[in-house]
């Protein structure tokens, strides 16, 4: 499964969106370091599901949607020079490194200083937070780096290795892969002469490829509306986002008093409610004509589809019915990368039918498709192995 963390300062309202992304109960209070180990849930993407396209009925999805689950790591709010071991300081950041990807929850409003303490609406300005997550997690990395490097670059040398790979295989549990090395390194030429200030840049350059991040842009409710254009106009995604409108719908739809799906835009008031009810619904309602959504379901959509690129499969076993062995109509529904083959889907389904995979068909042509053949979103694929 994805996994996908959830950074910020602390009282930017993380817990919030961890809490409104997966109904689990997390606790929220406007205080700083309300979270002190990281809470895990599970989230979902929200997308269209092919039953419609292909003229078949499934029990997967809702109203045509189809939710498939991610994992949401909410970690302990970040404080300033936290790489020195302020706050809960490396423990946070050792937290993400489970992470494919990073949602920033930023408080758009301005209203808590950088400790996470509550200030006025607007006193600080949301771009210091964005830059000061980046600092310190460059700086983690460079300490981590600095740490070792020496020791790392006479072994390097000693035994002729090739600095991408060698570097993978040094940092691998930090979750970087071959092709981030090989990005980061360019421009830094013999990696073995790379001075302090050198190191520092490759370690920023290291980040950038790593921790790739969607902000949501959270409290936009309450944001100064010139806050809330500067953050959206960062060369990164950034999402206008309400978690606790979010929070607020996906509880009162639970409870039965409204139908909303997450990601909806408006929602219906199915129960009687009382006029303090109706009026705070009606203000988000007002929100969600703004912005289309509370933000939240948005920001999943877009770290693991725009961010990291993953695309939808529908394995099945009976290609002209759409199902599993049990009957089933497209049963499930597997977040792959884009450029995942027929075979390596096959080994995602189980080792054993990768191990003795024939070929595969294209549910929707019946035509075989070759092992090395990308799949394309929203393929239906039938395996046939001698598994």
């Amino acid at each position: 499964m994805i996994e996908i963390g959830i950074a910020g300062k602390p009282n930017a309202g993380k817990s919030t969106f961890f809490k409104a992304a997966t109904l689990a109960d997390a606790e929220i209070a406007s205080y700083p370091f309300t979270t002190i180990k990281p809470n895990i849930g599970v989230g979902y993407v929200r997308v269209k599901c092919v039953c419609q396209e292909l003229g078949v009925e499934c029990r997967e999805c809702i109203d045509g949607w189809r939710f498939i689950p991610v994992k949401l790591i909410d970690v302990a709010g970040l404080v300033p020079d936290a790489h020195k071991g302020r706050g809960l300081g490396n423990e946070f950041l050792d937290n993400l490194r489970q992470s494919e990807a990073v949602i920033h929850v930023v408080d758009a409003s301005g209203s808590t200083d950088e400790e996470g303490n509550e200030i006025g609406v607007g006193e600080r300005d949301p771009i210091e937070d964005v830059n000061f997550l980046y600092h310190e997690i460059d700086m983690w990395l460079y300490g981590i780096l600095k740490r070792n490097w020496e020791k790392i670059m006479r072994r390097m040398k000693a035994e002729k290795r090739d600095a991408v790979k060698f570097l993978t295989e040094q940092l691998a549990g930090l979750g970087f892969e071959e092709w981030m090395i090989r990005e980061a390194i360019k421009g830094f030429g013999d990696v073995s002469k790379l001075d302090d200030d050198g190191l520092k840049q490759f370690a920023v350059e290291l980040r950038k490829r790593r921790m790739r991040m969607v902000i949501a842009a959270n409290k936009a409710d309450k944001a100064p509306k010139e806050l809330l254009e500067r953050l959206i106009s960062l060369p990164e995604i950034t999402v206008p986002t309400s978690a606790a409108y979010e929070l607020i719908l996906r509880t009162a739809a639970k409870n039965g008093y409204i139908k909303y799906l997450p990601g909806d835009s408006d929602f219906e008031i199915v129960k009687e409610l009382n006029e303090k009810q109706v009026k705070a619904l009606e203000r988000i309602r007002n929100f969600l004509k703004e912005f289309g959504s509370t933000g939240v379901q948005s920001a999943i959509n877009k770290v693991v589809f725009d961010v990291l690129d993953y695309i939808v499969v529908y394995p099945v076993e009976d290609e002209n019915k759409f199902t599993d062995t049990k009957g089933n109509v497209l049963p499930d529904a597997m977040l792959v990368k884009r450029g995942t083959t027929a075979r390596e889907l096959a080994y995602m389904i189980h080792t054993d039918i990768g191990k003795h995979f024939i070929y595969a068909l294209d549910a929707r042509t019946k035509m075989r498709i070759a092992e090395d053949h990308e799949l394309k979103n929203n393929d239906v694929i039938k395996i046939v192995s001698s598994a």
